[in-house]
């Protein structure tokens, strides 16, 4: 009997043996292949996310040029309004005149294009030296603005003008006479903006600058509008209510 349990006994031991590593086996399969499902679930979850967030980059754009539209549409309104109140509500207001040079006469101080400012100036305090802008007495009697050479005084004891152009070779040929008690004497010159203000006096600028500025004000705001996000307007809604909720 007991070389019978001898024998016998390290067989069952060897039998528990192989089974407990048959379980081990078993589990770690079952193991492996819960992950692997875990892993195939949530990959096609983050290939879809890239899909979801795609419509990003559109709704940027759109935010972008619905900014850019309405920034353009300020700016047009802005020069718009101040070339408005420089050419209409300035000279009523502040007395001041304002005429486009044409030629390069007085260059290189007033060039072609450039706006001459000028201030009416009582006759008798005008100098030689100052440049004064006048009707020429002869010809077409053209507005001309060039500087004082000479001042004499008329027979009626009026006030008479020799002037010249700083880049004409010589003086001009006539002698003016001022009339009244004033005279509109420079004051400040503005580069360029005679080239501008003679652009925008065009029957289709000025139809353009009237019309297409609010149009394009009205593009951004309707652009803002299409683009909002509806999220963001429901958060907004939400917060408002528990504010006043809260209230």
């Amino acid at each position: 009997m007991s070389a019978l349990s001898t024998i016998t006994t390290p067989a069952v031991h060897g039998r528990r043996s192989a089974a407990n590593t048959s379980a081990s086996t078993a589990a770690a399969s079952k193991l492996s292949a819960v992950a692997a499902v875990e892993t195939a679930v949530a990959s096609p979850a983050a290939a879809v996310e890239p899909a979801v967030e795609s419509p990003a980059p559109k709704g940027a754009f759109r935010r972008v040029a619905g900014t850019v539209a309405k920034i353009i549409a300020v700016a047009l309104l802005v020069i718009g309004a101040l070339v408005f109140l420089f050419l209409a509500i300035g000279p009523r207001v502040l007395g001041y005149q304002t005429s486009t040079m044409l030629t390069g006469s007085m260059a290189p101080l007033i060039n072609p294009g450039d706006v001459v400012v000028t201030v009416p100036t009582p006759i008798e305090d005008v100098k030689v030296g100052d440049i004064i802008t006048y009707h020429i007495p002869v010809e077409d009697q053209r507005v001309e603005t060039h500087r004082i050479t000479e001042i004499t005084t008329t027979a009626d004891g009026g006030v008479a003008v020799q002037t010249k152009g700083d880049a004409n070779n010589g003086i001009d040929p006539w002698i003016a006479t001022l009339q009244g008690k004033t005279v509109d004497k420079q004051v400040a010159t503005i580069p360029y903006v005679g080239n501008a203000i003679r652009a925008i006096r065009e029957p289709m600028v000025l139809n353009t600058l009237m019309y297409g500025a609010p149009a394009i004000l009205v593009i951004g705001m309707l652009a803002s509008i299409w683009t909002k996000d509806p999220k963001e307007s429901l958060a907004e809604q939400a917060a408002g209510e528990s504010d006043e909720a809260a209230a």
